[in-house]
């Protein structure tokens, strides 16, 4: 079952947001399945591959800062 066209977009700008903390530009549907994100022309099923990569880049980005973290914290621990 294919999203609407909105809720494809939707729920790429929330991913978009989270990563690059700001909107993404010229975002529109337009007929038969397509939408315009960023200047880029794409079908709603491309968009949503697209969201889920960014989905994923997020998740490693954000497993990364808490690794660094942690790796900190325990090397104050033992200094």
């Amino acid at each position: 079952m294919d999203m609407t066209a909105e809720k494809a977009m939707s729920h790429y700008a929330e991913a978009y947001q989270k990563l690059y903390n700001r909107r993404p530009k010229d975002m529109r549907a337009l007929d038969n399945g397509w939408v315009i994100v960023n200047g880029a022309r794409m079908r709603v099923t491309e968009l949503e591959m697209l969201t889920t990569q960014l989905q994923v880049e997020y998740k490693r980005d954000t497993e990364q800062r808490r690794s660094i973290v942690n790796r900190l914290m325990n090397w104050l621990k033992q200094h």
